[in-house]
């Protein structure tokens, strides 16, 4: 029997369609690379134990920014944050020029201890692509849960391709996670009780369980926690409490573990509807936390572009693709996700111009080696260090004073001794690989490389 053209190819595109996995990224924010039950038994997250015995786990995975705006830009559009021009958070004061509803009018703002007096972008722009436009023409629907901090509402997720957002501000915290959550805001305006980890969860379960659609969907659940004001939930406080946490790290461990209690019903549901083996999971923070990240140097307030700070989780989940129990000791970067989500969702990562990182693929089928042809660059633009080189072994830390330092990762992960001195030739070899990339990203007027 023949069919007519039209049936041939709706029913192709049926089958195209169910042959795409859904996809769930999980952005946490603040979370520290060891703040995991399995790396810091003192920490409550059996879900994500799970996760990553099921998983790829990458051991070496770092943020291009570790500061929460730039390190959101980078991952929704696989761009460096440099060349963006977006190296600082996003401020939305009043004494930076926002309004009470963290709205502003200036593109740019200025960070006064900035020695650079690098001028960061207040959003990002509407013409740059993310990978949710990109997935939407690979025939995806697109959620956003949660934390944006990527303008106000003319920049918002629904104006960035994505199809609907839920619980989106122009916030990069909330006021409390209790509610009322937000200042000057009718998000969850309703809610009386939940927790605000809480909320989003139930929207996004509801979502799934509710998502009747053709195309396969993905979700972009970026949390508002672990971020401060540190306020865990009160139940979980208690039961920390009760194992002799005290203070701020009590409510700390709250908020890790209520996270982690968030994936674990999100994975439960996607059981439930029978679609988890034809789903990816991507988990990662964007950067280290306000607590010792050891083994590290760094965190969020200092050094924070030292291991402490740029070096995060990064876990992926892909049932009928990726071996369980894998742990990858390549070096990748948040840039690498959008054209891995590209490559996961049928695409190539060749079409979209101006793609920073690699995509992943190859390496989840097969735990491959990447072939990187040039370092990772770290930037920002608040204090003296603001770049770092890394090359496998070796990292170069640059100083906007002109001075720079070099660490040996392999005999020394605290970067705690710096042997710049002692090898002269890779200290001045990564310093000009840096220099040059400064040029081909267009800040080469902000360098300390001399």
């Amino acid at each position: 029997m023949k069919y007519p053209i039209f049936v041939l190819l709706l029913l192709q595109l049926i089958t195209q369609a169910a042959e795409k996995p859904n996809i769930i990224l999980f952005f946490v924010d603040d979370m520290g690379w060891d703040d995991l039950g399995y790396r810091d038994p003192r920490y409550e997250t059996p879900n994500l134990d799970k996760l990553a015995t099921e998983s790829i786990d990458f051991q070496q995975a770092y943020i291009p920014c570790p500061t929460c705006s730039p390190s959101r830009a980078a991952l929704v559009t696989g761009q460096h944050p440099a060349k963006l021009q977006l190296v600082r958070h996003i401020p939305t004061s009043p004494k930076h020029g926002g309004d009470a509803y963290g709205r502003t009018n200036k593109e740019f703002n200025l960070w006064p201890k900035d020695p650079a007096q690098f001028p960061s972008r207040n959003w990002l722009p509407l013409e740059k692509q993310t990978y949710a436009e990109a997935l939407r023409e690979l025939g995806y629907y697109n959620l956003f849960v949660g934390k944006w901090h990527l303008g106000h509402e003319p920049y918002h997720p629904i104006h960035q391709g994505f199809h609907r957002q839920i619980g989106t501000t122009n916030w990069g915290n909330p006021k409390s996670y209790y509610p009322p959550y937000f200042r000057h805001n009718e998000v969850f305006a309703d809610e009386t009780e939940r927790y605000l980890t809480d909320k989003l969860t139930d929207e996004t379960v509801s979502f799934i369980n509710d998502y009747q659609k053709e195309e396969p969907f993905m979700i972009s659940l970026w949390y508002y926690s672990v971020h401060a004001p540190l306020q865990g939930r009160r139940d979980l406080v208690k039961h920390f409490r009760k194992k002799g946490f005290k203070g701020k790290e009590a409510h700390y461990a709250a908020m890790v573990t209520t996270m982690d209690e968030s994936i674990g019903r999100i994975r439960k549901a996607l059981h439930q509807r029978k679609i988890s083996d034809d789903t990816v999971i991507i988990f990662l923070s964007d950067q280290g936390s306000l607590f010792e990240n050891k083994p590290f140097r760094g965190g969020k307030k200092s050094d924070t572009l030292c291991e402490g700070g740029a070096r995060v989780p990064l876990i992926i989940h892909w049932p009928k693709v990726i071996k369980p129990n894998q742990k990858s000791n390549e070096i990748v970067q948040s840039t690498d996700l959008f054209p891995t989500l590209v490559d996961i969702a049928g695409g190539s990562p060749k079409q979209f111009a101006n793609l920073d990182g690699l995509s992943l693929l190859p390496t989840l089928k097969n735990n491959t080696p990447i072939q990187r042809k040039r370092p990772i660059f770290g930037y920002r633009a608040y204090q003296d260090l603001y770049a770092s080189a890394r090359e496998g072994s070796w990292k170069l830390l640059a100083y906007r004073s002109g001075k720079t330092e070099l660490y040996n990762l392999s005999k020394d992960l605290g970067e705690t001794t710096d042997i710049s001195k002692e090898h002269p030739e890779i200290t001045t070899r990564l310093a000009q690989q840096l220099r040059k990339w400064e040029g081909q990203v267009g800040v080469e007027k902000f360098s300390g490389i001399k």
